[in-house]
Protein backbone atom coordinates (compact mmCIF):
# COMPACT_ATOMS: atom_id res chain seq x y z
CA UNK A 1 0.00 0.00 0.00
CA UNK A 2 2.85 2.40 1.11
CA UNK A 3 4.02 2.26 -2.75
CA UNK A 4 0.49 4.12 -3.60
CA UNK A 5 0.32 6.40 -1.50
CA UNK A 6 2.66 8.97 -3.86
CA UNK A 7 -0.03 9.18 -6.52
CA UNK A 8 -2.95 9.59 -4.32
CA UNK A 9 -1.12 12.47 -2.52
CA UNK A 10 0.07 14.34 -5.43
CA UNK A 11 -3.75 14.27 -6.89
CA UNK A 12 -4.76 15.57 -3.26
CA UNK A 13 -2.75 18.29 -3.74
CA UNK A 14 -3.36 18.76 -7.46
CA UNK A 15 -7.43 19.25 -6.25
CA UNK A 16 -6.58 21.11 -3.11
CA UNK A 17 -4.34 23.61 -5.46
CA UNK A 18 -7.39 24.06 -7.79
CA UNK A 19 -9.87 24.73 -5.14
CA UNK A 20 -6.78 27.58 -3.91
CA UNK A 21 -7.04 29.08 -7.19
CA UNK A 22 -10.72 29.14 -7.37
CA UNK A 23 -11.32 30.49 -4.17
CA UNK A 24 -8.38 33.16 -5.00
CA UNK A 25 -10.71 34.42 -8.27
CA UNK A 26 -13.81 34.35 -6.68
CA UNK A 27 -13.33 35.88 -3.55
CA UNK A 28 -12.71 39.66 -4.26
CA UNK A 29 -9.47 41.12 -3.13
CA UNK A 30 -11.10 43.91 -0.40
CA UNK A 31 -12.37 40.86 1.43
CA UNK A 32 -9.10 39.33 1.69
CA UNK A 33 -7.20 42.46 2.65
CA UNK A 34 -9.55 43.04 5.30
CA UNK A 35 -9.20 39.55 6.58
CA UNK A 36 -5.69 39.36 5.49
CA UNK A 37 -5.95 36.20 3.49
CA UNK A 38 -2.86 35.25 1.89
CA UNK A 39 -3.62 31.45 0.17
CA UNK A 40 -0.95 29.18 0.09
CA UNK A 41 0.62 28.19 -3.62
CA UNK A 42 0.98 24.17 -4.06
CA UNK A 43 4.50 24.35 -4.60
CA UNK A 44 5.10 26.39 -1.35
CA UNK A 45 3.16 24.38 1.00
CA UNK A 46 4.50 21.28 -0.20
CA UNK A 47 7.72 22.75 0.49
CA UNK A 48 6.56 23.71 3.82
CA UNK A 49 5.25 19.98 4.76
CA UNK A 50 8.67 18.88 3.45
CA UNK A 51 10.10 20.10 6.39
CA UNK A 52 8.55 18.12 8.88
CA UNK A 53 10.31 15.51 10.90
CA UNK A 54 10.50 12.49 9.97
CA UNK A 55 11.95 11.16 12.90
CA UNK A 56 9.68 11.99 15.23
CA UNK A 57 6.76 10.50 13.19
CA UNK A 58 8.35 7.51 13.92
CA UNK A 59 7.53 7.34 17.29
CA UNK A 60 4.51 7.88 17.23
CA UNK A 61 1.18 5.64 16.04
CA UNK A 62 -1.13 9.03 16.21
CA UNK A 63 -0.60 12.43 14.96
CA UNK A 64 -2.68 15.40 15.91
CA UNK A 65 -2.36 18.23 13.60
CA UNK A 66 -3.46 21.92 13.67
CA UNK A 67 -3.99 24.13 11.19
CA UNK A 68 -4.55 27.78 12.05
CA UNK A 69 -6.79 29.70 9.41
CA UNK A 70 -6.73 27.07 6.98
CA UNK A 71 -7.75 29.02 4.19
CA UNK A 72 -9.06 25.65 1.69
CA UNK A 73 -7.10 23.46 3.20
CA UNK A 74 -3.64 23.58 1.15
CA UNK A 75 -1.29 23.47 4.10
CA UNK A 76 -3.26 20.66 5.59
CA UNK A 77 -3.07 18.57 1.95
CA UNK A 78 0.37 19.31 1.73
CA UNK A 79 1.04 17.68 5.18
CA UNK A 80 -0.58 14.68 5.25
CA UNK A 81 0.39 14.04 1.58
CA UNK A 82 3.67 14.19 2.95
CA UNK A 83 2.81 12.09 6.33
CA UNK A 84 0.91 9.26 4.37
CA UNK A 85 3.96 9.02 2.67
CA UNK A 86 6.32 8.37 4.93
CA UNK A 87 4.12 6.73 7.36
CA UNK A 88 0.84 5.05 5.00
CA UNK A 89 -0.90 3.30 8.07
CA UNK A 90 -0.77 6.27 10.28
CA UNK A 91 -3.92 7.33 12.16
CA UNK A 92 -4.45 11.31 11.90
CA UNK A 93 -6.45 13.66 13.36
CA UNK A 94 -6.96 17.20 11.59
CA UNK A 95 -8.68 20.22 13.45
CA UNK A 96 -8.81 23.31 10.78
CA UNK A 97 -9.68 26.60 11.86
CA UNK A 98 -11.04 29.32 9.27
CA UNK A 99 -13.26 32.54 10.43
CA UNK A 100 -14.41 32.90 6.59
CA UNK A 101 -17.77 31.44 5.62
CA UNK A 102 -17.36 31.69 1.76
CA UNK A 103 -13.91 29.16 2.63
CA UNK A 104 -16.03 26.62 4.30
CA UNK A 105 -17.14 24.43 1.84
CA UNK A 106 -14.00 24.32 0.13
CA UNK A 107 -12.08 23.42 3.04
CA UNK A 108 -14.64 20.59 4.16
CA UNK A 109 -14.07 19.32 0.48
CA UNK A 110 -10.39 19.03 1.37
CA UNK A 111 -10.35 17.58 4.41
CA UNK A 112 -13.06 15.16 3.03
CA UNK A 113 -10.42 14.34 0.09
CA UNK A 114 -7.79 13.87 3.00
CA UNK A 115 -9.78 11.22 4.81
CA UNK A 116 -10.56 9.97 1.48
CA UNK A 117 -6.79 9.48 0.02
CA UNK A 118 -5.65 8.21 3.90
CA UNK A 119 -7.90 5.25 3.38
CA UNK A 120 -7.09 3.96 -0.11
CA UNK A 121 -3.38 4.04 1.38
CA UNK A 122 -4.48 2.08 4.42
CA UNK A 123 -4.41 5.04 7.00
CA UNK A 124 -7.20 7.00 8.52
CA UNK A 125 -7.55 10.77 9.40
CA UNK A 126 -10.16 11.84 11.22
CA UNK A 127 -10.86 15.83 10.26
CA UNK A 128 -12.71 18.52 12.54
CA UNK A 129 -13.73 21.43 10.62
CA UNK A 130 -13.44 24.75 13.21
CA UNK A 131 -15.63 27.40 11.57
CA UNK A 132 -14.39 30.05 14.03
CA UNK A 133 -12.39 32.89 14.77
CA UNK A 134 -9.12 31.14 15.65
CA UNK A 135 -7.67 33.78 18.50
CA UNK A 136 -11.34 33.58 20.21
CA UNK A 137 -11.31 29.39 19.88
CA UNK A 138 -7.75 29.38 21.18
CA UNK A 139 -8.22 31.07 24.00
CA UNK A 140 -11.20 29.74 25.31
CA UNK A 141 -10.75 28.43 28.84
CA UNK A 142 -13.58 26.13 28.94
CA UNK A 143 -11.90 22.97 27.46
CA UNK A 144 -8.71 24.33 26.08
CA UNK A 145 -6.99 21.20 26.06
CA UNK A 146 -10.30 18.90 25.06
CA UNK A 147 -9.92 16.78 22.06
CA UNK A 148 -9.87 19.52 19.83
CA UNK A 149 -7.52 21.85 21.30
CA UNK A 150 -4.65 19.93 21.63
CA UNK A 151 -2.08 19.81 22.58
CA UNK A 152 -0.86 19.18 19.01
CA UNK A 153 2.12 17.00 17.55
CA UNK A 154 2.08 19.17 14.80
CA UNK A 155 1.00 23.01 13.92
CA UNK A 156 1.09 24.07 10.50
CA UNK A 157 0.38 27.66 9.19
CA UNK A 158 -0.14 30.74 6.89
CA UNK A 159 -1.84 32.86 9.54
CA UNK A 160 -3.37 35.88 8.36
CA UNK A 161 -1.59 38.87 8.07
CA UNK A 162 -3.07 42.51 9.66
CA UNK A 163 -2.15 45.20 12.14
CA UNK A 164 -3.80 44.68 15.55
CA UNK A 165 -5.23 47.38 17.58
CA UNK A 166 -4.25 47.80 20.87
CA UNK A 167 -7.40 47.87 22.16
CA UNK A 168 -8.70 45.18 20.09
CA UNK A 169 -10.17 41.91 21.43
CA UNK A 170 -8.11 39.85 19.67
CA UNK A 171 -4.67 41.22 21.22
CA UNK A 172 -6.17 41.62 24.45
CA UNK A 173 -6.80 38.14 24.52
CA UNK A 174 -3.71 36.81 23.13
CA UNK A 175 -1.75 39.01 25.67
CA UNK A 176 -3.71 37.61 28.59
CA UNK A 177 -2.92 34.50 27.03
CA UNK A 178 0.22 34.26 26.36
CA UNK A 179 1.93 37.53 25.21
CA UNK A 180 1.55 40.92 23.98
CA UNK A 181 1.93 41.10 19.69
CA UNK A 182 0.93 43.44 17.01
CA UNK A 183 -0.44 41.28 14.41
CA UNK A 184 -2.80 38.89 13.39
CA UNK A 185 0.36 36.49 12.24
CA UNK A 186 2.33 36.83 15.34
CA UNK A 187 -0.42 36.33 17.38
CA UNK A 188 -1.92 33.50 15.37
CA UNK A 189 2.14 31.94 16.28
CA UNK A 190 2.06 32.38 19.62
CA UNK A 191 -1.18 30.50 20.76
CA UNK A 192 0.10 27.56 17.92
CA UNK A 193 2.56 27.58 20.55
CA UNK A 194 1.14 27.76 23.56
CA UNK A 195 -0.84 24.52 22.04
CA UNK A 196 1.98 22.43 21.15
CA UNK A 197 2.74 19.14 22.80
CA UNK A 198 6.30 19.53 24.76
CA UNK A 199 8.06 17.93 21.09
CA UNK A 200 5.84 19.24 18.99
CA UNK A 201 6.49 21.14 15.52
CA UNK A 202 5.74 24.08 14.27
CA UNK A 203 5.52 24.76 10.68
CA UNK A 204 4.88 28.33 9.12
CA UNK A 205 5.02 30.78 6.79
CA UNK A 206 4.81 34.72 7.68
CA UNK A 207 6.22 37.95 6.82
CA UNK A 208 10.35 38.33 8.13
CA UNK A 209 9.22 41.13 10.11
CA UNK A 210 9.14 39.87 13.31
CA UNK A 211 13.36 39.18 13.19
CA UNK A 212 13.42 42.39 14.41
CA UNK A 213 12.11 45.25 15.95
CA UNK A 214 10.65 46.90 19.18
CA UNK A 215 7.31 46.04 18.16
CA UNK A 216 7.74 42.12 17.94
CA UNK A 217 9.98 42.15 20.79
CA UNK A 218 7.76 40.64 23.13
CA UNK A 219 6.59 38.00 20.94
CA UNK A 220 10.01 37.20 19.64
CA UNK A 221 11.40 36.47 23.14
CA UNK A 222 8.42 33.96 23.88
CA UNK A 223 9.06 32.21 20.45
CA UNK A 224 12.90 31.91 21.47
CA UNK A 225 12.90 31.20 25.02
CA UNK A 226 9.88 28.01 24.39
CA UNK A 227 10.93 27.34 20.68
CA UNK A 228 13.80 25.76 19.43
CA UNK A 229 14.52 26.92 15.42
CA UNK A 230 15.72 24.33 13.17
CA UNK A 231 15.09 25.74 9.65
CA UNK A 232 14.34 29.22 8.44
CA UNK A 233 13.60 29.41 4.61
CA UNK A 234 13.79 33.21 2.63
CA UNK A 235 13.16 34.18 -0.59
CA UNK A 236 15.09 36.17 -2.18
CA UNK A 237 12.38 37.91 -4.15
CA UNK A 238 9.51 39.84 -2.24
CA UNK A 239 6.86 38.67 -4.90
CA UNK A 240 8.05 35.04 -5.18
CA UNK A 241 5.34 33.32 -2.53
CA UNK A 242 2.09 35.10 -3.32
CA UNK A 243 3.03 37.09 -6.67
CA UNK A 244 -1.05 36.14 -7.64
CA UNK A 245 -1.79 38.44 -4.38
CA UNK A 246 0.55 41.04 -5.03
CA UNK A 247 2.64 40.65 -1.69
CA UNK A 248 5.51 43.11 -1.95
CA UNK A 249 6.97 42.38 1.84
CA UNK A 250 9.35 39.17 2.48
CA UNK A 251 8.56 36.12 3.56
CA UNK A 252 10.04 33.25 5.52
CA UNK A 253 9.67 29.92 6.37
CA UNK A 254 10.62 28.44 9.54
CA UNK A 255 10.43 25.13 11.54
CA UNK A 256 10.73 25.05 15.51
CA UNK A 257 10.43 22.45 17.93
CA UNK A 258 9.19 23.07 21.43
CA UNK A 259 11.77 22.48 23.87
CA UNK A 260 11.66 22.49 27.90
CA UNK A 261 15.47 22.58 27.59
CA UNK A 262 17.31 25.70 27.47
CA UNK A 263 20.04 24.27 25.03
CA UNK A 264 20.09 24.84 21.39
CA UNK A 265 21.17 23.03 18.28
CA UNK A 266 22.12 23.71 14.99
CA UNK A 267 20.15 26.07 12.62
CA UNK A 268 19.57 25.38 8.86
CA UNK A 269 19.03 28.52 6.82
CA UNK A 270 18.15 28.34 3.03
CA UNK A 271 17.13 30.92 -0.09
CA UNK A 272 16.02 30.04 -3.25
CA UNK A 273 14.62 33.28 -5.77
CA UNK A 274 11.45 31.63 -5.94
CA UNK A 275 9.85 27.94 -4.58
CA UNK A 276 10.28 26.53 -8.12
CA UNK A 277 13.81 25.36 -7.05
CA UNK A 278 17.39 26.67 -6.70
CA UNK A 279 17.68 26.44 -2.95
CA UNK A 280 21.06 27.13 -1.46
CA UNK A 281 21.40 25.72 2.31
CA UNK A 282 23.76 26.28 5.28
CA UNK A 283 24.06 25.09 9.03
CA UNK A 284 24.94 28.31 11.96
CA UNK A 285 25.45 27.93 14.88
CA UNK A 286 22.34 29.15 16.83
CA UNK A 287 24.04 32.06 18.61
CA UNK A 288 25.13 33.46 15.31
CA UNK A 289 21.23 33.40 14.52
CA UNK A 290 20.36 34.71 17.91
CA UNK A 291 23.40 36.49 19.35
CA UNK A 292 23.69 35.99 23.40
CA UNK A 293 24.16 39.10 24.67
CA UNK A 294 21.25 41.23 22.33
CA UNK A 295 18.50 42.23 24.75
CA UNK A 296 16.67 42.62 21.25
CA UNK A 297 16.87 38.60 20.38
CA UNK A 298 16.88 39.90 16.87
CA UNK A 299 17.51 36.66 14.48
CA UNK A 300 20.24 37.14 11.99
CA UNK A 301 19.62 35.41 8.71
CA UNK A 302 23.01 34.63 6.92
CA UNK A 303 22.81 32.42 3.65
CA UNK A 304 26.53 32.12 2.80
CA UNK A 305 30.15 32.77 3.49
CA UNK A 306 29.29 35.96 2.46
CA UNK A 307 27.34 36.77 5.68
CA UNK A 308 29.44 35.17 7.78
CA UNK A 309 31.97 37.82 6.52
CA UNK A 310 29.37 40.36 6.79
CA UNK A 311 28.74 39.66 10.39
CA UNK A 312 32.42 39.58 10.84
CA UNK A 313 32.48 43.18 9.55
CA UNK A 314 29.49 44.29 11.32
CA UNK A 315 31.09 43.07 14.87
CA UNK A 316 34.34 44.70 13.81
CA UNK A 317 32.86 47.88 13.71
CA UNK A 318 34.22 50.28 16.74
CA UNK A 319 31.31 51.69 18.50
CA UNK A 320 27.86 51.31 19.64
CA UNK A 321 25.45 54.19 19.47
CA UNK A 322 26.36 55.19 22.58
CA UNK A 323 30.13 55.62 22.11
CA UNK A 324 29.81 58.00 19.52
CA UNK A 325 28.04 60.50 21.90
CA UNK A 326 25.01 60.00 19.80
CA UNK A 327 21.14 58.79 20.61
CA UNK A 328 18.33 58.19 17.53
CA UNK A 329 14.97 58.84 18.30
CA UNK A 330 11.52 58.94 16.20
CA UNK A 331 10.47 62.63 15.38
CA UNK A 332 8.46 63.89 17.70
CA UNK A 333 5.35 65.15 15.91
CA UNK A 334 2.81 63.60 14.83
CA UNK A 335 1.02 65.45 12.80
CA UNK A 336 -2.87 64.27 13.32
CA UNK A 337 -2.32 64.99 17.04
CA UNK A 338 -0.96 68.32 16.25
CA UNK A 339 -3.19 69.88 13.31
CA UNK A 340 -4.26 72.97 15.25
CA UNK A 341 -0.35 74.17 15.12
CA UNK A 342 0.11 72.96 11.83
CA UNK A 343 0.68 75.36 8.78
CA UNK A 344 1.13 75.20 5.27
CA UNK A 345 3.56 77.40 4.74
CA UNK A 346 6.15 79.54 7.02
CA UNK A 347 4.73 82.22 8.86
CA UNK A 348 5.28 84.53 11.51
CA UNK A 349 5.68 82.47 15.45
CA UNK A 350 6.52 78.71 13.22
CA UNK A 351 8.98 76.53 12.80
CA UNK A 352 10.25 74.58 9.93
CA UNK A 353 8.75 70.79 10.15
CA UNK A 354 10.83 68.15 8.39
CA UNK A 355 9.04 65.11 6.82
CA UNK A 356 10.24 62.81 4.24
CA UNK A 357 9.64 64.68 1.35
CA UNK A 358 11.80 67.39 2.28
CA UNK A 359 14.74 65.04 2.46
CA UNK A 360 16.56 65.00 -1.21
CA UNK A 361 19.71 63.56 -2.07
CA UNK A 362 21.23 63.65 1.63
CA UNK A 363 20.01 67.37 2.37
CA UNK A 364 17.07 68.99 3.40
CA UNK A 365 15.18 70.76 0.89
CA UNK A 366 12.90 73.95 2.89
CA UNK A 367 10.20 74.63 2.51
CA UNK A 368 8.66 72.59 -0.32
CA UNK A 369 5.64 74.58 -2.14
CA UNK A 370 2.66 72.92 -2.64
CA UNK A 371 3.45 70.31 -0.78
CA UNK A 372 1.12 67.52 0.23
CA UNK A 373 2.29 68.31 3.85
CA UNK A 374 2.64 70.93 6.47
CA UNK A 375 5.64 73.11 5.75
CA UNK A 376 5.78 74.75 9.86
CA UNK A 377 4.30 74.23 12.79
CA UNK A 378 3.53 76.87 15.28
CA UNK A 379 6.01 77.31 18.16
CA UNK A 380 4.10 77.73 21.27
CA UNK A 381 4.16 76.47 25.05
CA UNK A 382 2.51 73.38 24.00
CA UNK A 383 4.49 72.64 20.55
CA UNK A 384 8.08 73.30 22.01
CA UNK A 385 8.53 69.93 23.87
CA UNK A 386 8.05 68.61 20.21
CA UNK A 387 10.96 70.51 18.49
CA UNK A 388 14.72 70.23 18.46
CA UNK A 389 16.78 73.78 19.04
CA UNK A 390 18.89 74.82 15.95
CA UNK A 391 21.47 72.47 15.16
CA UNK A 392 23.00 69.46 12.68
CA UNK A 393 21.15 66.56 13.02
CA UNK A 394 20.88 63.14 10.78
CA UNK A 395 17.76 62.58 9.50
CA UNK A 396 16.41 58.59 8.15
CA UNK A 397 13.25 57.83 6.21
CA UNK A 398 11.25 55.39 8.49
CA UNK A 399 9.95 53.94 5.41
CA UNK A 400 11.81 53.59 2.16
CA UNK A 401 9.78 53.20 -0.74
CA UNK A 402 10.10 50.28 -3.29
CA UNK A 403 12.23 52.43 -6.05
CA UNK A 404 14.76 53.03 -3.39
CA UNK A 405 18.30 51.37 -3.72
CA UNK A 406 18.82 51.49 -0.12
CA UNK A 407 17.32 50.51 2.91
CA UNK A 408 18.32 53.54 5.12
CA UNK A 409 18.02 56.66 3.56
CA UNK A 410 19.56 59.80 5.60
CA UNK A 411 20.18 63.60 5.29
CA UNK A 412 21.94 66.54 7.70
CA UNK A 413 19.78 69.09 8.43
CA UNK A 414 22.32 72.13 8.28
CA UNK A 415 21.15 74.54 9.91
CA UNK A 416 23.16 77.26 8.05
CA UNK A 417 21.17 76.54 4.83
CA UNK A 418 18.09 76.41 7.37
CA UNK A 419 18.20 79.22 9.80
CA UNK A 420 15.58 78.68 12.51
CA UNK A 421 15.09 78.55 16.49
CA UNK A 422 14.08 75.48 16.46
CA UNK A 423 13.02 72.55 14.29
CA UNK A 424 10.37 70.09 14.35
CA UNK A 425 10.74 66.18 12.86
CA UNK A 426 7.43 64.48 11.77
CA UNK A 427 6.89 60.90 12.98
CA UNK A 428 7.85 59.31 9.68
CA UNK A 429 11.70 60.50 10.11
CA UNK A 430 14.29 58.77 12.48
CA UNK A 431 16.39 61.96 14.08
CA UNK A 432 19.88 61.54 15.40
CA UNK A 433 20.86 64.06 18.16
CA UNK A 434 23.45 64.50 20.76
CA UNK A 435 21.33 64.57 24.04
CA UNK A 436 18.25 66.13 22.27
CA UNK A 437 20.71 69.17 20.68
CA UNK A 438 22.39 69.42 17.39
CA UNK A 439 25.77 66.89 16.37
CA UNK A 440 28.86 68.47 15.50
CA UNK A 441 29.01 69.13 11.97
CA UNK A 442 31.48 67.02 10.47
CA UNK A 443 30.29 64.10 13.03
CA UNK A 444 26.88 64.57 11.10
CA UNK A 445 28.30 64.46 7.77
CA UNK A 446 30.34 61.72 8.34
CA UNK A 447 27.45 59.79 9.83
CA UNK A 448 25.39 60.65 7.37
CA UNK A 449 27.50 59.62 4.54
CA UNK A 450 27.90 55.91 6.75
CA UNK A 451 24.11 55.25 6.88
CA UNK A 452 23.77 56.15 2.69
CA UNK A 453 26.55 53.09 2.35
CA UNK A 454 25.71 50.35 0.61
CA UNK A 455 27.91 48.58 3.23
CA UNK A 456 25.45 49.51 5.94
CA UNK A 457 22.52 48.78 3.41
CA UNK A 458 23.64 45.14 3.85
CA UNK A 459 24.42 45.09 7.57
CA UNK A 460 20.75 45.99 7.86
CA UNK A 461 19.09 43.90 5.06
CA UNK A 462 20.98 41.20 7.27
CA UNK A 463 18.51 40.82 9.82
CA UNK A 464 15.61 43.28 8.70
CA UNK A 465 12.70 41.91 6.04
CA UNK A 466 11.10 45.30 5.33
CA UNK A 467 11.09 48.12 4.28
CA UNK A 468 10.57 50.40 7.85
CA UNK A 469 13.56 51.33 9.65
CA UNK A 470 13.25 51.67 13.09
CA UNK A 471 15.00 53.43 15.74
CA UNK A 472 15.33 50.01 17.25
CA UNK A 473 17.14 48.98 14.53
CA UNK A 474 19.37 51.73 14.59
CA UNK A 475 20.15 51.76 17.90
CA UNK A 476 21.41 48.11 17.57
CA UNK A 477 23.90 48.92 14.50
CA UNK A 478 27.55 48.78 15.37
CA UNK A 479 29.05 52.51 13.86
CA UNK A 480 32.75 53.79 13.02
CA UNK A 481 34.35 55.60 15.70
CA UNK A 482 33.83 58.80 16.23
CA UNK A 483 37.33 60.07 15.11
CA UNK A 484 36.34 57.67 11.33
CA UNK A 485 33.24 59.59 11.77
CA UNK A 486 34.59 63.14 11.62
CA UNK A 487 37.34 61.84 9.11
CA UNK A 488 34.98 61.12 6.91
CA UNK A 489 32.89 64.05 7.21
CA UNK A 490 35.21 66.03 6.04
CA UNK A 491 35.26 64.76 3.05
CA UNK A 492 31.91 66.01 2.59
CA UNK A 493 31.28 68.20 -0.76
CA UNK A 494 28.41 69.47 -3.01
CA UNK A 495 26.30 66.29 -4.51
CA UNK A 496 28.35 63.93 -2.82
CA UNK A 497 24.86 62.35 -1.85
CA UNK A 498 24.14 61.79 -5.52
CA UNK A 499 27.16 59.38 -6.19
CA UNK A 500 26.61 56.14 -4.55
CA UNK A 501 30.11 54.73 -5.55
CA UNK A 502 31.75 57.83 -4.36
CA UNK A 503 30.12 57.25 -1.06
CA UNK A 504 31.10 53.70 -1.21
CA UNK A 505 34.44 54.91 -1.90
CA UNK A 506 34.76 57.19 0.93
CA UNK A 507 33.89 54.28 3.22
CA UNK A 508 36.34 51.94 2.18
CA UNK A 509 39.18 54.75 3.17
CA UNK A 510 37.64 55.63 6.01
CA UNK A 511 36.20 52.95 7.46
CA UNK A 512 36.07 49.59 5.99
CA UNK A 513 39.74 49.77 5.54
CA UNK A 514 40.40 51.54 9.86
CA UNK A 515 41.07 55.07 8.26
CA UNK A 516 43.66 56.74 9.38
CA UNK A 517 45.84 53.87 10.47
CA UNK A 518 43.80 52.31 12.30
CA UNK A 519 43.09 48.59 12.14
CA UNK A 520 39.26 47.88 11.70
CA UNK A 521 37.10 45.46 9.52
CA UNK A 522 38.75 44.08 6.33
CA UNK A 523 37.61 45.77 3.13
CA UNK A 524 34.50 44.14 1.30
CA UNK A 525 32.93 44.72 -2.14
CA UNK A 526 29.82 47.42 -1.50
CA UNK A 527 27.63 45.70 -4.11
CA UNK A 528 23.93 46.34 -2.88
CA UNK A 529 22.14 43.01 -2.98
CA UNK A 530 19.45 42.30 -6.34
CA UNK A 531 16.19 42.63 -5.39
Amino acid sequence: MATEAPAAGMDLVMRTEARRQEASSVLGAARRARLGQYFTPAPVADFIASLVCTDALDTKNELHILDPGAGVGSLTASLVTRVLRHRPGMKITVTACEVDPLLHASLQATLDDCARTARAVGGEVEVHLVGRDFITWATEEEGLFGRTRGPFDLVIMNPPYKKLAANSRERKAVTAACTETSNLYSAFLALGIRLLSPGGQLLAITPRSFTNGLYFRPFRKYLLKRMEINHLHVFESRNAVFADANVLQENVIFSATRVESADRGAVTVSTSRSHAGGIRSRTIRYEDMVHPADPESFLHIGIGEEDTELAVVHAGLPSALSGIGCQVSTGRVVDFRSKEHLRPDPVAGAVPLIYPLHMREGGIIWPVPEARKSNAIMLNEETRKMTFPSGYYVVVKRLSSKEERRRVVAAVFDPEETPCERIGFENHVNVFHRNGGGIMRDTARGLCLWLNSSLLDRFIRRFSGHTQVNATDLRNLRYPSSSQLEALGREWEPGVLSDQAKIDDLVGRHVARGGEGRSGPPPMSSGLPVE
